[in-house]
């Protein structure tokens, strides 16, 4: 049997660190993946680079590899390990929203030098005494995807459809659309489960899981601090002055009004408890909303407005009635 180099198949040295081997298998990976790569090695390259990478991503494989090398020949009784992560690459767009995520699994096994080295067939199988290949079950991989969600739509919940397409080694390609809940109240990072959407399992093995990444996009009037919503809102100078009230059109769609206090400063803020964000996805309590004040001027003053700011200035002690700015 041939000593594979399992360096030189991913292309990376031998002081490599498990990200520069996670990154070199991805690369390769998609580009020898039977849906992209069309020669007529491409199954045998494709093992190949999942074997590679079984080996160099697990610290204990990656010890005994490195210590026998081309002298597997002599290296007898070595346990089993766990199996390979075959299907690190998706494709998709977000929006829409539509998807692909692609897995492979082969029981044709890797090669002799794997197994003779290792012990186990490609899936974890335990050899006898006698040779035999006893399966373990095995689940599946996950996946994680980024979703783009509006602030809207993260304050009030939405949902998105996704088409799934599973590849298996022998068999036709599985396309399955699934609608997802994004519950109210998920924020920057939140990662939302759907179970048993993931990797298929091996040997009876149960289906791994689909995790979206939640992010955020800005939004144009509030920010999110924590489970605190902040705004600025528009204030004429004369509701500033006199006092009044103005309308705040939260994320769900209502619209609330909020108290302006006479005499009210640019850049004041009040509090309005419990109308922020939830406090947990799904749940009915809230934080805060802090509104800002921000006092508007007018322009285009008409002739009678001009007269009476300038009374009010000559009785504030600013200019005599009557009297204009120079031009």
């Amino acid at each position: 049997m041939q000593f594979k180099d399992y360096y030189e198949v991913l292309g990376v040295s031998r002081d490599a660190d498990a990200d520069e081997i996670k990154k070199a298998y991805r690369k390769k990976a998609r580009k020898y993946h039977p849906d992209v790569y069309t020669g007529a090695d491409a199954e045998e390259k494709f093992k190949e680079i999942n074997e590679a990478y079984q080996v160099l991503s697990d610290e204990e494989k990656r010890k005994r590899y490195d210590r026998f090398g081309a002298d597997w020949e002599r290296y007898q009784a070595a346990p089993g390990a766990d199996a390979a992560d075959f299907s690190e690459w998706f494709t998709g767009t977000n929006g829409g929203v539509h998807f692909d995520f692609h897995t492979t699994g082969d029981a044709s096994g890797f090669s002799d030098f794997f197994d003779m080295l290792f012990g186990t067939d490609a899936f974890g199988g335990r050899r006898g005494a006698r040779g035999s290949v006893r399966a373990q079950p095995m689940r599946g991989e996950d996946y994680e995807y980024p979703i783009s969600l509006t602030l809207s739509e993260a304050y009030n919940g939405t949902q998105r459809t996704f088409e799934i397409t599973t590849t298996n080694s022998g068999r036709a390609p599985e396309r399955q659309k699934i609608e997802v809940t994004i519950p109210a109240g998920v924020r920057e990072g939140s990662r939302v489960r759907v179970a048993g959407k993931g990797g298929p399992g091996r040997h009876g093995g149960p289906p791994g899981d689909v995790y979206l990444k939640v992010n955020l996009r800005p939004d144009p009037v509030f920010t999110l601090d924590g489970t605190t919503l902040r705004a600025e809102v528009d204030v004429p100078l004369y509701t500033a002055i006199l006092g009044g009230e103005v309308l705040v059109r939260l994320p769900s769609g209502k619209r609330i009004a909020v108290t302006v206090p006479p005499e009210t400063q640019n850049g004041r803020s009040v509090r309005l408890k419990g109308q922020g964000w939830p406090v947990k996805p799904g749940s009915s309590t809230r934080g805060d909303l802090i509104v800002k004040f921000r006092v508007v001027l007018p322009q285009g003053l008409s002739e009678r407005e001009r007269e009476l700011f300038e009374e009010l200035a000559a009785i504030r002690g600013g200019r005599p009635a009557g009297a204009r700015a120079a031009a």
